[in-house]
């Protein structure tokens, strides 16, 4: 990658030097959409770039800041991965079966962020349907890691990662049903926020588990990620599931002291089999949070070894059912209007499916279906009852959980394609949060062979505020 005249600046740094007039947000566009140009073609992390409107939103918000009526987000470049809908612009989620479809309207998400002054990038590049912990399951080719161009950014929010951390925009939206935010942002090197499930809206989202999906942001600090959550976050009448999340004042922001902070440390998240430079990493983060003031707490979650199973049927078996109106019907396919018959045009537009998003629905399927639902999918349910219990229990010990984000840095592109039990295993330390609802994210922590590595922590459900103070403490240090 090239230098950008953008990398690693964050967020609150550009909108202060808006404030400050010592930028403005046209000409920061103009050098965006010129870097952005001149990188995505190796890197692919955008699968479409709104050059035109985005030079437009930009002079508008120099208009804004010259008549002292701009918005706290006013002239933000953010990129939004390919599964929240834009109006008017082509939403795939990466997949074939979507091409050429054009969004009605515009994710809650996204709209909140337009309205605080925030413009739009572009669409960023992810595994087919959220279906993927590497992005190499796009219909339109991987993204490559930011900076080894032979290895992923993770998945399934890569573009959005490789995007944040080339400096191809200032902060970037992504989906985490299972880790998808957290896990590329640890390997490539952002920060990556997954807020309570319900605290940020899922209207206008492309399901893959109703139950697990989370919007959330992918940025280069944690006071980023703390003001694009604050737009974000909130009730909507449009999802129920979605919550007011309460703000609490900063517990630590002055002193910069976890001082009274009681840190779990969960055994079951520190396997035989971890790579021993994020191992490394991750412990001497963990010292870092002693050094800071924490007390840390050694706990056992002792049904976690089911989380990883207890997702794979759970995550399968709500995707089958989301995925099941993309049968060329209700969204249409030429497939189905070139058809012979009815059955001829649900086959031909099934088939535009990808290998992994076929296998997961046939799993889903499998798991649902009469004489398999007790033994399969009640059985998950009942463990992801033991996990949430787990937790609960957890929280009247420890105010917060620190663990690994993935059990190995990058991995080479195509070292794990051939072998969905290796690349599902990515996801052993990240599903566990979605199951039980609870906030968690990736900062960078250090490094293994030159490969960032992130540390995870996670917080009692609705203490998103909480969780970013003690993430940014720890940040600063």
């Amino acid at each position: 990658m090239k230098s950008s005249p953008q990398e690693k600046t964050t967020l609150v740094s550009t909108l202060e030097a808006f404030r400050a007039r010592t930028r403005t947000p046209s000409d920061t566009a103009s050098e965006m959409l010129a870097f952005i140009k001149d990188e995505n073609d190796a890197l692919h992390a955008y699968l479409r770039v709104f050059d035109t409107d985005v030079r437009a939103a930009a002079a508008r918000a120099d208009a804004a800041y010259g008549a002292g009526t701009a918005r706290p987000l006013e002239g933000a470049l953010i990129a939004v991965k390919d599964n929240l809908l834009v109006t008017g612009t082509e939403t795939t989620a990466a997949s074939k079966i979507l091409e050429g479809y054009m969004a009605p309207y515009t994710a809650t998400a996204v709209a909140r962020l337009e309205a605080a002054g925030a413009i739009v990038l572009g669409k960023t590049n992810m595994d087919e349907f959220a279906m993927g912990s590497s992005t190499e399951n796009s219909a339109y080719g991987p993204t490559e890691h930011p900076t080894d161009g032979r290895r992923v950014p993770g998945g399934s929010s890569g573009g959005s990662a490789a995007a944040v951390v080339a400096g191809l925009c200032h902060a970037a939206l992504g989906s985490d049903t299972g880790g998808s935010i957290r896990q590329p942002a640890a390997l490539s090197g952002c920060v990556g926020f997954k807020p309570s499930y319900g605290a940020v809206s899922r209207y206008g989202l492309i399901a893959m588990a109703s139950s697990l999906d989370v919007v959330g942001p992918l940025t280069n600090s944690v006071a980023d990620a703390r003001l694009i959550f604050d737009v974000m976050r909130g009730r909507d009448d449009r999802d129920g599931t979605s919550v007011d999340i309460e703000i609490q004042d900063s517990k630590f922001k002055i002193q910069d002291s976890l001082k009274g902070v009681r840190v779990g440390i969960p055994q079951e998240y520190f396997l035989p089999g971890i790579d021993s430079g994020v191992e490394g990493a991750v412990q001497m983060a963990l010292k870092r949070l002693e050094m800071l003031g924490a007390t840390l707490v050694p706990i056992s979650l002792p049904h976690s070894e089911y989380g990883l199973a207890t997702y794979y049927v759970i995550m399968p078996a709500e995707a089958s059912t989301n995925l099941s109106r993309f049968d060329g019907v209700r969204f249409p396919s030429s497939r189905m209007t070139d058809a012979g018959s009815l059955e001829e045009g649900y086959r031909n537009t099934r088939a535009l499916f990808g290998p992994e998003v076929k296998r997961r629905i046939l799993i889903g399927t499998y798991v649902l279906s009469a004489g398999y639902y007790d033994a399969y999918y009640r059985q998950a349910q009942k463990a992801r009852a033991l996990l949430i219990r787990d937790f609960d229990q957890a929280w009247s010990t420890v105010d917060v959980i620190a663990a690994p984000v993935s059990p190995t840095p990058a991995w080479q592109m195509g070292e794990k394609t051939d072998d969905p039990l290796s690349m599902y295993l990515s996801d052993i330390f990240t599903v566990t949060a979605n199951l039980v609802g609870v906030p968690s994210i990736s900062v960078p922590c250090g490094e293994s062979d030159l490969l960032p590595v992130g540390l995870q922590l996670m917080a009692a459900r609705g203490k998103d505020q909480y969780l970013l103070d003690v993430a940014e403490v720890f940040e600063k240090s």
